[in-house]
């Protein structure tokens, strides 16, 4: 594996690359780390890269590696830059012959993206991006669990992400905060496009089913903010069913509380980021049951997603690490010519990427507008 972006001082660079290892089955080999060539350099070699691989940006890492001999050279490349640098690194790494895993959103806006999407359909390469909280064992679980008709038809989906590192002014001072309040550099949205995108992305996948129509209010905490801190979603989804999604960055004391509650005929679960391991079951007539990670029967991609013996903690890192495990086994079906593994297909890819910028875009539209409820449009207007 390559790596663009997550030099020094980059939080989530350190993540992916802990993710990455975890397995022994990716070897990060080469990068281009900063958009200073010595800096870059520089920080590869802290990681014990050879100098020749330490490459000064990422045009020139795919140039030089796609000349290497195909058993040295870099198989897949981890783009874990800010939004507006996605698109461009992944369509240089598809132009170069190299399998792509992503930091989400995927693009800066919906027209890269159905882009991309032609690039990876072109190529046939591989593209993956990491919705981190699909990794989660009892999120797998409750999918099985809700596809499989066990809470009957789904009427309500909760899903709530509040954080609360932005409620302070000066907190705009931070690396973090800095490009992530800049249109420039991430896009139309700050908090949707951050982790209201998640929220989304995850009530989706645990139901099965679509968003259709949203219906938004967004806002900022203060006033020369350009981009949205907080944000709240009504939600209508293909089968009829109800939801709404609350994300913020505003809400003080919170951390990472990411939250999902969906609500059937028959039963209902509720799953916290703050407790991964507890998966609620809840029912009008009968107790309400506490599975955990581990215990008793559970679905074979559940098993397959689950690293640790029961009452040993599985959290954040190893739903990342899931997710890099499972493209891994996709390249390497790929490099064998053998079929893929039921689990290792379970990643998300160029489809949720679309949708997720298609969330984004239509939010923030919706936002914008006096009228209460607007269609989920995934595709550009003709004009």
């Amino acid at each position: 594996m390559g790596m663009v972006g997550g030099g020094e001082g980059a939080f989530i660079g350190a993540i992916h690359r802990i993710a990455a290892r975890m397995d022994g089955e990716i070897e990060l080999v080469c990068g281009a780390f900063s958009r200073d060539a010595e800096r870059s350099k520089a920080f590869g070699e802290s990681l014990y890269f050879e100098q020749n691989r330490c490459y000064p940006n990422y045009h020139a890492m795919f140039e030089m590696e796609g000349q290497k001999p195909s058993q040295e050279r870099m198989d897949m490349v981890a783009i874990v830059t800010p939004n507006h640098l996605h698109f461009p690194v992944a369509k240089m790494a598809l132009e170069h012959g190299f399998h792509v895993l992503c930091d989400k959103p995927a693009t800066l806006d919906l027209a890269e993206a159905i882009t991309l999407r032609q690039l990876v359909d072109k190529t046939g390469l591989l593209y993956g991006l990491t919705h981190t909280y699909t990794g989660y064992p009892l999120i797998k679980e409750a999918r099985h669990r809700v596809i499989a008709g066990q809470l009957g038809q789904i009427r309500k989906v909760v899903v709530e992400y509040p954080q609360g590192w932005l409620a302070d002014k000066h907190s705009e001072q931070s690396k973090q905060a800095s490009w992530r309040l800049d249109p420039a550099q991430a896009g139309l949205s700050g908090c949707m496009a951050d982790i209201g995108v998640h929220g989304a992305n995850l009530a989706e996948y645990v139901t099965g089913l679509k968003i259709s129509e949203v219906c938004a209010d967004l806002s900022t905490a203060f006033d020369d903010r350009m981009l949205d801190d907080d944000g709240t979603v009504l939600m209508r989804f293909n089968s009829g069913a109800r939801g709404v999604l609350m994300a913020s960055q505003v809400c003080v004391g919170e951390e990472n509380n990411l939250k999902l509650r969906v609500y059937g005929e028959f039963a209902s679960i509720e799953w916290s980021q703050m407790a991964p391991n507890d998966l609620w079951m809840k029912y009008a007539d009968r107790p309400t049951e506490l599975i955990r990670t581990g215990v008793g029967s559970m679905a074979a991609n559940t098993l397959a997603n689950i690293r640790t013996p029961a009452g040993h903690p599985e959290g954040y890192l190893e739903a990342f690490a899931n997710i890099y495990r499972n493209f891994a086994h996709l390249i390497q079906a790929r490099i064998a010519s053998k079929p893929a593994s039921q689990a290792s297909l379970d990643v998300p890819g160029i489809d949720e990427a679309i949708r997720g910028m298609a969330f984004i875009e239509n939010v923030v539209a919706a936002s914008r507008s006096e009228l209460k409820w607007h269609p989920f449009r995934v595709e550009l207007d003709s004009e």
